[in-house]
């Protein structure tokens, strides 16, 4: 399987988080909104030059900033 960060994903790319790398705020600022390892997640768009990632978590979405997008590391599916 193929990981990727975030970031690096193309707009409807489907896959599960396998890890977030960055101190212990991040995980829990992340996991407050229901973005943790084993989750499915479909990248939604991203914006130009560096702005928020949209993701959607089965019927919600969540917007992550860039910084934050490039932490979450993702296993591509097919």
């Amino acid at each position: 399987m193929e990981t990727v960060n975030l970031t690096r994903m193309k707009s409807g790319d489907r896959g599960t988080i396998a890890q977030i790398r960055g101190g212990r705020g991040m995980k829990m600022r992340l996991t407050a909104m229901g973005i943790r390892p084993g989750t499915k997640i479909t990248k939604v768009s991203a914006q130009l030059m560096r702005g928020p990632v949209t993701i959607s978590m089965g019927n919600t979405q969540v917007a992550v900033g860039f910084g934050m997008a490039r932490h979450i590391i993702v296993g591509l599916e097919g």
